[in-house]
């Protein structure tokens, strides 16, 4: 029997890909607690179990390796987290540099907390292990199967839906807030059906979740003052999205848009993926086979 015609053992991989997650999430919780690691131990958890939730349920289903759920380095892999790179930080700067531009926003210096290259190049860090454990996570092994099952309309708008959800527990969340997280977690979906890679999505959200900060505006609700401005705002909370950042803001509902159509025009490089069948013949592929490094 196919994987498609049989849903029992789909579902029973996912759920145990899930449980695989919190286990592995929980253990290493309660390590970097009592390590007093905190934010760098905390992304790094997330990180590390969705590595292992991943790892483990390739090579028990399909005898896999990790990189098989879309981690494989070539050289489209390197064109695609380009390409989200760029789209992540273009689209950050189409939310902040208008509201700059006509005055509904300045950039104010912060005294009391004048940042550092060396606190920003640990956010840098951080940020890329948060990205990186989140996509490995929502968009890896049972996102991926459950595609080749019951295919991508059906896969991409309920996980970004429970993407959203998920953040709902972040300081300031508001329906607004969880509406943008929806369309992105839909959009980094996406963002893999047309690469079948994780570096695309990866770069995406990188390239967002680096360049909020670093203008100086919260980001999820949290605040990672690292260069020592701020962005002070004149506008509502309609434009600003309140103290839980512009990701709550109507700005970012457009700047949603306008990623979906560079997603849609980028030229992106598809690969082959072991998990939810060949791409279409029309997109050219990489090998099959990794790089030497």
């Amino acid at each position: 029997m196919s994987a498609r015609s049989d849903p029992l053992r789909i579902a029973l991989q996912v759920l145990l890909y899930v449980a695989l997650y919190y286990l592995a999430l929980l253990s290493l919780a309660t390590v970097t607690q009592w390590l007093g690691l905190y934010l760098v131990g905390e992304t790094a958890t997330l990180l590390l179990a969705a590595v292992f939730a991943n790892w483990i349920s390739l090579r028990i289903h399909h005898g896999h390796r990790l990189w098989d759920a879309g981690l494989w380095w070539r050289r489209a892999s390197a064109v695609n987290l380009g390409l989200g790179l760029a789209g992540g930080v273009l689209a950050a700067c189409l939310v902040l540099v208008p509201p700059l531009l006509v005055g509904a926003a300045r950039i104010e210096r912060t005294p009391a907390d004048p940042g550092s290259w060396s606190a920003a190049v640990l956010l840098a860090i951080v940020l890329a292990m948060g990205a990186t454990g989140e996509e490995l996570f929502f968009r890896g092994y049972g996102f991926q199967v459950l595609i080749k099952a019951i295919g991508p309309f059906a896969t991409i708008l309920p996980v970004g839906v429970v993407f959203a959800l998920l953040h709902g527990g972040n300081p300031h969340a508001t329906w607004f807030a969880i509406v943008n997280t929806a369309g992105f977690g839909i959009l980094f979906g996406y963002a893999y059906w047309r690469s079948r890679d994780l570096w695309l999505p990866i770069g995406l959200h990188f390239g967002w979740n680096l360049t909020l900060p670093l203008f100086g505006v919260n980001l999820s609700g949290l605040t990672m003052n690292v260069t020592g401005y701020a962005v002070a705002w004149s506008a509502g909370r309609l434009w600003s999205g309140g103290d839980y950042g512009p990701e709550a803001s109507v700005l970012t509902s457009a700047a949603l848009v306008a990623l979906c159509v560079y997603l849609w025009k980028a030229p992106v490089r598809r690969q082959t993926s072991p998990l939810d069948g060949p791409p279409a013949e029309d997109i050219p592929c990489e090998p099959s086979q990794p790089l030497a490094s």
